[in-house]
């Protein structure tokens, strides 16, 4: 026999109510979290007012340069190139992270400017006058810059640019020795290290006469032509290796803080051929 429960009549319903789960109650007891705010876009006028901004700071930094080097040379201090441009010092290194890539910018046109003398010397009609002509135009490049002066004589292998532009001239500069020699007016035994050579010692010349004698180094290029020419006169002393110059080059751009390691025995990473311009020495 069953027995059922007895309900009265208007009873409210037995059955439970349904309860919430563990679950439930704990992801309601949980703190909402606001979904992260998307980052404000910049508008377009600010982003190209920054672009300006850093394109103007670049200009100002390579003009500055170009005029602290050809006052002081290479190794000025980057503190005085920040300063004539009215920026951080902090912004300079941004631009340009190392010495070597400001001085690539701020002298490739000298470096063009070289080229170009390289190209006209090579038009002349007369070979002994378009060797002249470019002695000549190197020197007073030198003598006006003396950053371009110390740059010339020395290697910038962190720059593509001013190497490539370099290896054209010389280019030029080889015809332009053959043709000399071979019209019996340049020295037979002149070599490309005797060029390199006139470069370092008018470097120095023009530095050290700048303030009291900055026409000195017309005299010193006349010596020097009058040297190269040929007389029938006595024989040169041995000329310095393509490979010791070299290390020569390399060795005054790290001494002028460029980076570059001073090399021993064969000058290997380096393209020697870039300064053969004459009969091998």
């Amino acid at each position: 026999m069953r027995l059922h429960a007895r309900t009265s009549p208007g009873a409210p319903d037995a059955t439970p109510a349904p309860t919430a789960s563990a679950a439930t109650l704990t992801a309601s007891a949980l703190p909402v979290t606001p979904a992260p705010e998307a980052p404000e876009a910049i508008p377009p006028a600010v982003e190209r007012g920054l672009r300006a901004d850093a394109t103007r700071n670049r200009l100002a930094v390579v003009r500055a340069a170009r005029e602290v080097f050809a006052e002081q040379g290479l190794e000025a201090p980057l503190e005085e190139i920040a300063r004539r441009a009215d920026v951080g010092i902090a912004t300079l290194y941004r631009r340009f992270p190392s010495r070597e890539s400001l001085i690539a910018a701020a002298l490739l046109e000298k470096i063009r400017e070289y080229a170009a003398a390289a190209r006209r010397a090579l038009a002349a009609s007369d070979p002994w006058d378009g060797f002249a002509c470019l002695v000549r135009a190197i020197c007073e490049l030198q003598a006006r810059d003396r950053g371009l002066g110390e740059l010339l004589s020395m290697t910038l292998p962190a720059s593509d640019e001013v190497e490539r532009l370099r290896a054209e001239a010389q280019v030029d500069v080889a015809e332009l020795v053959s043709r000399a020699q071979a019209a019996g007016r340049l020295r037979p035994d002149f070599v490309a290290e005797d060029l390199l050579l006139m470069l370092v010692a008018n470097a120095a010349v023009a530095r050290i006469t700048r303030s009291d004698a900055p026409d000195a180094w017309q005299r010193f290029v006349g010596l020097i032509l009058d040297a190269f020419q040929y007389t029938g006169g006595d024989s040169l002393p041995a000329a310095p290796s393509a490979a010791q110059m070299t290390r020569v080059r390399a060795r005054l751009a790290a001494d002028r803080g460029c980076g570059a390691v001073p090399l021993t025995g064969n000058a290997s990473g380096y393209v020697e051929t870039d300064l053969r311009i004459g009969s091998p020495g």
